[in-house]
């Protein structure tokens, strides 16, 4: 009997399966989130992949345009002093060299 080489895995399964506009797809997104203490303050840190990056944005640390196709960190505060709603709407996106040499 011939050999199958079809992939055995469910479509659901398949992150070639998942649609662009799908919010629980992984692409794009490195999924690292983590916190961080700069400065007495402690940070949320996103990683944005090349490939979700879709949009030009300034970064705070040099002022320089962070063009799409660039990976780099989105930043907002996690103590939830001015609320979570006000920290998640001052969120800045820097270039990772940046954001590490703490510009």
């Amino acid at each position: 009997m011939p050999r199958s080489n079809r992939p055995r895995r469910s479509r659901g399964n398949d992150p070639r399966s998942w649609g662009a506009d799908d919010d629980e797809s992984p692409r794009g997104v490195y999924n690292s989130s983590r916190i961080e203490t700069r400065r007495g303050q402690q940070w949320n840190v996103q990683a944005i992949a090349p490939a979700s990056a879709t949009k030009t944005y300034v970064c705070p640390g040099c002022t320089l345009s962070i063009t799409p196709g660039t990976g780099h960190v989105v930043c907002w505060r996690a103590d939830g002093l001015m609320g979570e709603a006000d920290d998640v709407a001052g969120r800045r996106h820097w270039h990772t060299h940046c954001w590490k040499i703490g510009r």
